[in-house]
């Protein structure tokens, strides 16, 4: 075993989804950065737009850090090295504590994680401490080592809910109602911290109130191991190689680790703006993330020099990567959630069309010829397309989503958000 390294260290849980745990995790992540201690915030379980928060709240990079997505090693990897240099590690849990497989509470129970419970106490007073209660004692190896209020009316109220709290279980802190410190979101959960005019006033807000009635600064520290000395060499199949990546309001939604990872195999990234009118800069392959094209399809359709670049380049076999709302960019056409059609790029035949419901949500793994990799979707589009899958997703948790991956020539499209540190291997040759 490699040398243990302690860090303070918390897991953001709550007891379902809406009590506010991204709005405390960005907050204590403020706070703890405006005290000048170094942060570190990772995110559970498959999400683009909670790390866009953190990554404004504490101003260091965020990973996700997920037992299946990510896999145990890497995850431990991942503490170990923010053990290395941080004052306090935060990860904000998914859904409730234990909802969902892998849970928070396998990531808590596997890494040693204390849990810091958020709960909603709009609508209650004393069932506060039976909620922390049944938190703590719900399952051996996972222990709720404090609570803070979300959404707190007043003194009293608050004086209700600490006097709730069982023994062993510290009250951290409160956060009151307060629209000035609500993020804003949208179907596909929060607005993305570019379109938040004032999100750093936000975040300071939140921090402020939330150091007002700071109960405890730090957690005591956890300790981080590595199981054994890890070879990460993977050589650099894409050496010399430069891909071209969509980024901008409209295609957002990509792991930091993706860029990472094809950086370490070799390649040179950069960056280009389809919603701005910008051209395909000079490269070998190119990788269009999700996002949300359906809130821009008036601008994306106008690029016709973009469109006819794209096509350029797939007619010469050069590799193509499009997930989600990249795919959708390459459709015939996209219906905004108004009715609006407009032109997309036309090299996939097919259309889609914006739903007022969710329409997918799962972890999926599909097998490629490359390879297998692991992934998420998440949409509010149907798509009609003519076109054969070469592949479907599977569901680890047995749900019926099972996105198709589409393939023309060097062409890989799909609803599926690929987590390429899953399979280095198949990742480099999709983009060879």
């Amino acid at each position: 075993m490699t040398a243990a390294r302690s860090c303070p260290a918390l897991l953001i849980a709550a007891p379902a989804s809406g009590h506010g745990k991204t709005t405390v995790t960005a907050a204590l992540a403020r706070y703890h950065r405006n005290q000048g201690r170094r942060v570190r915030v990772f995110k559970a379980g498959p999400d683009f737009l909670d790390p866009m928060i953190h990554e404004r709240a504490s101003g260091a990079p965020v990973y996700q850090l997920d037992l299946w997505l990510v896999g145990e090693t890497a995850c431990r990897r991942l503490l170990y090295e923010a053990a290395a240099d941080a004052d306090l590690i935060l990860v904000e849990g998914v859904m409730g504590l234990f909802d969902g497989n892998p849970s928070s509470a396998d990531l808590a129970a596997k890494f040693g994680l204390p849990v810091l419970a958020v709960i909603d106490a709009r609508a209650m007073a004393q069932t506060f401490g039976a909620v922390a209660l049944g938190l703590d004692r719900y399952r051996d190896g996972v222990h709720v080592t404090g609570v803070i209020a979300n959404r707190v009316g007043s003194p009293t109220h608050r004086e209700m809910l600490t006097g709730a709290l069982p023994d062993g279980i510290d009250f951290y802190g409160s956060l009151p109602r307060d629209e000035a410190i609500t993020l804003p979101d949208r179907h596909l959960g929060l607005v993305q911290a570019e379109e938040v005019d004032d999100l750093d006033a936000r975040l300071d807000a939140a921090a402020d109130q939330l150091g007002q009635d700071m109960q405890v600064e730090l957690p005591a520290a956890s300790e981080f191991t590595l199981a054994a000395a890890e070879d990460t060499t993977s050589g650099q199949p894409l050496a010399g190689r430069c891909i071209a990546v969509a980024r901008d309001r409209a295609f957002a939604f990509v792991y930091r680790a993706n860029l990472d990872l094809l950086t370490e195999l070799g390649a040179e990234l950069v960056y280009f703006s389809p919603l701005n009118g910008e051209d395909l800069p000079p490269a070998d392959a190119v990788y269009l993330p999700g996002g949300y094209p359906e809130l821009h399809v008036d601008a994306l359709a106008a690029n016709e020099s973009l469109k006819q670049a794209l096509a350029d380049h797939h007619a010469a076999g050069k590799p193509l990567v499009a997930e989600c709302g990249g795919m959708l960019y390459l459709l015939e056409s996209l219906t905004d959630k108004h009715g609006t059609a407009a032109a997309m790029a036309g090299l996939l035949p097919g259309t889609a069309v914006m739903q007022e419901r969710l329409t997918a949500l799962a972890l999926q793994s599909v097998t490629l010829p490359e390879g297998t990799l692991r992934g998420h979707t998440f949409h509010h589009s149907r798509m009609d397309s003519p076109l054969e899958a070469i592949a479907r997703g599977e569901c680890p948790n047995r749900r019926r989503a099972a996105e198709a991956v589409y393939r023309d020539g060097r062409l890989t499209a799909s609803y599926i958000h690929f987590y390429l540190p899953s399979n280095p291997a198949a990742a480099a040759a999709m983009f060879q």
